[in-house]
């Protein structure tokens, strides 16, 4: 690729104009390679999409529990609905500005880079680089974006000027800088080694108009890219998780507690017996009362004891795959988030009843490790083994 016969266009995603303006630039240069802000999968699905290829309707839900995937699924059926949700006020389909340069690059018979790095990698490390405290934050947003009655007016060309771009990034560099370097600089990056790593001469490249400045930048400062395997790792970086090893805390102090019983003679079997029942109780009602089916609350009872003993086992999996048995999920249901306009409409949506299932059972169980079995169990108990 050479520098000065590179041409980046930086778009709108759901804009008609930039759709326009992409067509007409390729049209007009003939370039040797159209650059797109693509991965395979998300390029795969456009065409689908545009030849009216009707793919699998099927979301596998319990695939998503079982990989212990939910966050990454939540984070990105939530960036899918508000996309989709703006795309359909703009009467625009979202990614049409990359389908219009794909079309014009097959037009004119030149060939298509895809630049960008694979979503779920993107997604994941956003993920690992958010504090607790911002994803909540991030999820309560959402929520309230929702339910919100406000309606304003968005002027899509507004927000490819570098002003409202700077004003944007800036916020969402303070909301969470994790995310932004993730989401932003590190794309960035790999986006301009795309181009670089593209042979032909004379290419045009299509991006978010975000997206534009940083590419430049590492462009005209190659040695800035960090290499290709810092891009793709999904591994968290390292660190003291203080909140994972005070949570694994707990169920050991209550084994060693019952060892201690255990060792100075003292009968245990009517307090083991109290421990398992409060944790079958506790896992049905959360399970019940966040409207799973009786089935799936049977399984959350009886496998919360173990998971209160093992920290890496949570019984909201198993009662939520039980659940998922029940209410097959489908791409439908993301699409339906965004018709949402009551909480009857969201009660009736299988994504929010499974989750809110793993939820509930989750949130019943808590209350049970945390309040009632210290309480009621290991508190008294710990008094008898140290004579108090």
């Amino acid at each position: 690729m050479r520098r000065e016969c590179l041409k980046i266009i930086g778009t709108a995603h759901v804009s008609q104009n930039s759709v326009d303006e992409v067509k007409e630039a390729i049209l007009e240069d003939q370039p040797d390679v159209v650059a797109i802000e693509l991965d395979r999968g998300r390029y795969i699905r456009l065409m689908n999409q545009r030849n009216g290829i009707v793919e699998d309707d099927q979301i596998h839900i319990t695939k998503i529990i079982k990989e212990n995937k939910v966050g990454l699924f939540l984070t990105t059926t939530i960036l899918s609905y508000m996309q989709n949700k703006i795309g359909e006020d703009l009467d625009v389909k979202p990614g049409s500005e990359m389908v219009g340069a794909i079309e014009a690059a097959e037009e004119i018979g030149c060939r298509i880079a895809l630049i960008d790095r694979d979503i779920n990698v993107t997604l994941q490390r956003v993920l690992n680089n958010m504090s607790t405290w911002e994803k909540l934050k991030f999820v309560y947003g959402i929520i309230a974006s929702l339910f919100s009655n406000e309606e304003e007016e968005i002027d899509v060309e507004s927000l490819k000027e570098q002003s409202a771009i700077d004003e944007a990034m800036g916020y969402f560099k303070e909301i969470s800088p994790g995310a932004y370097e993730a989401l932003v600089n590190e794309r960035d990056a790999y986006l301009a080694m795309g181009i670089l790593h593209i042979p032909e001469d004379h290419v045009i490249a299509v991006v978010g108009a975000g997206h534009k400045e940083g590419i430049n930048s590492y462009l005209d400062n190659p040695e800035r890219i960090p290499q290709y395997n810092e891009l793709i790792n999904t591994e968290k970086k390292g660190g003291i998780p203080w909140l994972k090893i005070i949570l694994a805390l707990i169920p050991i102090s209550f084994v060693v507690i019952f060892f201690l019983a255990w060792m100075k003679g003292i009968q245990i079997q009517g307090n083991i017996m109290e421990f398992v029942v409060i944790s079958m109780i506790m896992g049905f009602i959360g399970s019940i009362l966040s409207g799973s089916k009786i089935q799936s609350a049977i399984v959350g009872g009886v496998v919360a004891p173990l998971t209160i003993i093992h920290p890496l086992l949570a019984a909201g999996w198993f009662s939520g795959l039980t659940e998922a048995k029940f209410r097959k999920v489908r791409k439908r249901d993301i699409t339906n988030l965004g018709k949402i306009e009551s909480f009857r409409d969201l009660w009736n949506n299988n994504i929010f009843r499974i989750l809110l299932v793993v939820v509930g059972t989750n949130l019943g169980v808590s209350i049970a490790t945390l309040v009632i079995l210290p309480s009621q169990v290991f508190i008294p108990l710990f008094m008898k083994i140290f004579g108090g």
